[in-house]
């Protein structure tokens, strides 16, 4: 049998009437990584911030490693070991790139964010966001601020803090969203190498993307689950091809 660490069933979120996602059931395999996808409007987002607590289902469940976490908050799932990303780059801008991973580490480690902690217990911790730093290519730049990044380099950032909490789950949301080609390719090769040992749920837009770093692909139309597959399956699903007609697949 399949060894399934995050579980959806029968998830449905309405909004005044409006039903953004209905009964929505979605397994996630350990190991893996999995695309959410969909035009736009499917109701991606609004799913993406139902299994990350950051919305409260109207109806249905959600389990993680077979806890049910359906009542818990977003903070509360994290110290569980499910991280999320965010559409935007979510970072310190005024601090360094190292300063940045050092506070993730710090907090993983059972400390608050306290900026009065000793000098001695700060430097303690940096072997460990230096490796994270450079794990995502950002050794040349481990002392610059973060606003002075370019925006492909703040989503790498972004990546390493995720990974400094150590999750046994990554929810990623549009990684891709606003990159160039090469920025692209960075970050792809970056998510397959953090998806090591990992389960990693993703978002997003490009195609391409999906087609050649996804193990498995829910589509989502209308707030339904429109197909599920591996790419070369869902592709080719007549559905799929309809509801992408005109382009809105590669945005």
């Amino acid at each position: 049998m399949a060894d399934y660490i995050l579980q959806a069933e029968g998830l449905t979120k309405q909004f005044s009437g409006f039903t953004a996602v209905s009964n929505v059931s979605l397994s996630l395999e350990r190991g893996t990584i999995h695309a959410l996808i969909g035009p736009n409007g499917a109701g991606k987002t609004t799913c993406f911030n139902l299994l990350t607590k950051f919305l409260k289902p109207s109806a249905g469940e959600i389990r993680l490693n077979g806890r049910d976490i359906t009542g818990l908050s977003p903070d509360a799932v994290a110290r569980l070991g499910m991280v999320r990303s965010f559409q935007i780059s979510a970072v310190f801008p005024q601090l360094t790139v190292l300063e940045n991973v050092r506070l993730a580490v710090q907090r993983r480690r059972g400390g608050s964010f306290d900026f009065w902690r000793s000098k001695g217990l700060l430097r303690d911790l940096e072997p460990r966001a230096m490796e994270l730093v450079e794990a995502v290519g950002l050794g040349d730049v481990a002392g610059v601020t973060a606003e002075a990044l370019s925006y492909g380099r703040k989503r790498a950032l972004e990546l390493a803090t995720t990974l400094a909490l150590d999750p046994e789950i990554m929810l990623l949301d549009e990684p891709m969203a606003g990159m160039g080609h090469e920025d692209i390719g960075r970050i792809t090769d970056l998510i397959r190498t953090a998806a090591q040992g990992r389960t990693v749920l993703l978002v997003e837009h490009n195609l391409n993307v999906v087609a050649n770093l996804c193990d498995r692909i829910t589509v989502l139309m209308r707030g339904e689950i429109l197909a599920e597959g591996d790419y070369a399956t869902v592709s080719k699903d007549p559905r799929v091809i309809e509801a992408y007609i005109g382009g809105a697949g590669h945005a």
